[in-house]
């Protein structure tokens, strides 16, 4: 009601129709200014106060786990694979085998050798490890590694620095089948390549199903994950080594590319759209695998491994014109 305000400093009427000094008598505190107005980011109840601090409470994000809070690694499907893992020295955690499993030569090699280093063996039934291996063809055998470590590019360069040898890499451009990845590791491992190159988006990584394809070749070959592909074939190239891409309207056929004895960045298109722009335009020059004409393309596995058995033919027959490639700069 009017007059009866319990407002700080307001007038007060009493009984005997006294009114009292109000704040502009004895309360002269309450007609100075408080200053300018805070910004919104140091006002306690504002929004943007809260904001960031909300955000530095966030919990980090956690690598995915499987149950038991153990890290989740990678499987390796099938007897080959797995064979050539514990041979390569891969770090693998388990070994599992299917019930009723026929013990061939390479099964009991894999259990043996699984007994001398201590690893666990568990015998699961053939639908458990289908599960397991997210229906891969383990062939009733299959082991768990860790998650895979990828190498530096660079790392592919002082690899061939320290075997006196002309660096070879393949680089994959847009690859997104894993088998199509493991063939290529397969391919260079056996046709002298130094090294694989992936772009770490939109391509495929170190999954099981590369693994298994790569035939234990994974093991044995460094798998790289670059950043941004176009600009790692530029480091390449200041480094000295020529870029060819693979394409199938190519300059020349890659049995004439008289270069390719020297320092050498093979680049394989991705399925179905081949090289993108941006990296065509950073490679040298541009080769193809002559065909027949009914016959448009080959598939980015089978492809690299043609490529790269001519190229290792051109490097055996010209092997001592081989040129180390500058190592890279820290």
């Amino acid at each position: 009601m009017a007059g009866n305000s319990k407002r700080r400093g307001a007038v007060r009427r009493t009984d005997k129709a006294n009114p009292t000094a109000g704040s502009g008598g004895r309360v002269r505190r309450g007609l100075e200014g408080k200053g300018p107005t805070p910004k919104a980011s140091e006002r306690p109840g504002h929004k943007a106060y809260r904001q960031p601090r909300a955000t530095d409470r966030q919990p980090t994000r956690k690598r995915p786990t499987r149950r038991g809070g153990a890290v989740a690694g990678e499987w390796v499907a099938g007897r080959n694979a797995v064979l050539e893992a514990l041979r390569a020295g891969v770090p693998v955690t388990a070994v599992y085998v299917a019930e009723r499993t026929e013990r061939d030569d390479r099964v009991r090699e894999v259990l043996k050798v699984a007994a001398e280093r201590g690893l666990g063996i568990g015998e699961v039934s053939r639908a458990e490890l289908d599960r397991r291996t997210d229906g891969a063809v383990h062939q009733g055998l299959a082991a768990t590694v860790p998650a895979y470590e990828y190498a530096h590019p660079d790392d592919l360069l002082q690899l061939a620095s320290d075997a006196g040898e002309a660096p070879l890499v393949v680089a994959l451009d847009g690859v997104t089948d894993p088998r199509n990845l493991g063939a290529v590791v397969r391919s260079a491992a056996g046709f002298g390549a130094h090294g694989v190159v992936v772009p770490e988006r939109r391509a495929a990584g170190m999954t099981a199903s590369a693994w298994k394809t790569s035939a234990g070749a994974a093991a044995r070959l460094p798998v790289a994950r670059a950043t941004n592909l176009s600009r790692q074939l530029v480091a390449y190239q200041q480094a000295g080594l020529m870029v060819a891409g693979l394409a199938a309207d190519g300059d020349l056929p890659v049995g004439e590319l008289t270069l390719g004895d020297g320092p050498l960045a093979l680049v394989v298109g991705g399925e179905g759209v081949g090289l993108s722009r941006l990296v065509r335009e950073q490679c040298d020059v541009t080769v193809t695998i002559p065909m027949a004409s009914g016959l448009e393309s080959l598939n980015a596995g089978v492809a690299a491994g043609i490529a790269l058995y001519e190229i290792a033919r051109l490097r055996s027959r010209l092997r001592p014109r081989l040129r180390p490639a500058r190592p890279p700069t820290p």
